[in-house]
């Protein structure tokens, strides 16, 4: 039969084998709970300046803000859409969307067909600015602090002037659908417009880098 203090010790070991393990157990688990649940448990959590994402567990800047970076570029494309169909089509009626493409609007039917294709154009661009409010709600859900400003600042600046490069070159310059404002001045107006969504997208592309760099 063993000793009295053989056993004893074997129970002892076990003992403190069997504390640290639970220990580590529950700080793993404490900090997979949710904020407000840790709060009201209280469970204590080592302060942490670096937000993780609560599905990979991965801290890398470009890893975290990836997701929310996404939505702010989207968002900024749809807003810039916006802006270019409410202000420039319909406030101020300088054109539409294909009046320079053989469809003057010189008639009824013509004008019918300048409405839907802006219409085409104005459905699009809501599809960008929802899909950006998708992809912003479901980043919120998955992170657990805070984004630095410049993630949106930058996002929608660089998102707003990546459209109005695109819509600039392709629309304006290449098909000749329509110019922003035709007249004897429209080449101005058009590379103001291009000229707009470059400074635009430069100063988005910088703010995002410096929100990754933190």
């Amino acid at each position: 039969m063993p000793s009295q203090p053989a056993t004893t010790d074997s129970l002892l070991l076990w003992t403190d084998g069997a504390g640290e393990i639970a220990g580590l157990v529950g700080a793993r688990a404490a900090w997979w709970m949710p904020m407000d649940r840790r709060t009201r448990s209280g469970t204590r959590t080592a302060p942490s300046n670096r937000m993780t994402d609560r599905g990979t567990g991965d801290t890398t800047a470009d890893t975290r803000l990836r997701r929310p970076i996404i939505g702010a570029l989207l968002l900024g494309i749809g807003l810039g859409g916006f802006f270019d169909g409410i202000v420039l089509h319909q406030l101020l009626q300088w054109h539409h969307l294909i009046d320079h493409a053989g469809v003057p609007p010189d008639s009824v039917e013509n004008l019918r067909l300048n409405i839907l294709a802006d219409g085409i154009f104005h459905a699009a661009t809501y599809a960008f600015t929802v899909a950006g409010v998708l992809v912003l709600w479901s980043a919120t859900r998955r992170r657990t602090g805070p984004w630095p400003w410049t993630v949106l600042a930058g996002g929608l600046l660089a998102g707003w002037g990546g459209f109005n490069l695109v819509e600039g070159i392709i629309n304006h310059h290449l098909l000749g659908l329509h110019h922003v404002r035709p007249g004897e001045h429209q080449l101005l107006y058009d590379l103001g417009f291009l000229a707009w969504g470059a400074a635009m997208l430069v100063i988005g592309v910088l703010l995002l880098r410096s929100a990754v760099r933190r």
